[in-house]
């Protein structure tokens, strides 16, 4: 693959890892719960971006097979506590 093509890739995985982080702070300082849930949405649907791409590198050969198992395992732990923490704001 071209190197921009690469590169393009690990834009968009640096930003929608980037994403993650920012949209939980975001949504913090809101003055409800329904209004933070919102925000962690986002942050979730930046996660499930990350795990995609991190799938689409290790087909590629971007990243091995051991570190995509590691940065996978990471990903998915992120995501159920999005998701756990999404529940009890919408409880």
């Amino acid at each position: 693959m071209p190197w921009f093509e690469k590169k393009g890739l690990c834009d968009q995985l640096q930003r929608a890892a980037v994403s993650i982080g920012s949209n939980i702070a975001e949504g913090s300082a809101k003055p409800s719960n329904v209004e933070f849930a919102h925000y962690l949405d986002t942050a979730l649907g930046s996660a499930y971006e990350v795990e995609t791409q991190l799938l689409i590198a290790n087909k590629i050969g971007y990243i091995d097979n051991e570190k995509y198992k590691e940065l996978h395992n990471g990903i998915i732990n992120i995501e159920k506590q999005l998701a756990g923490l999404i529940r009890s704001l919408r409880q």
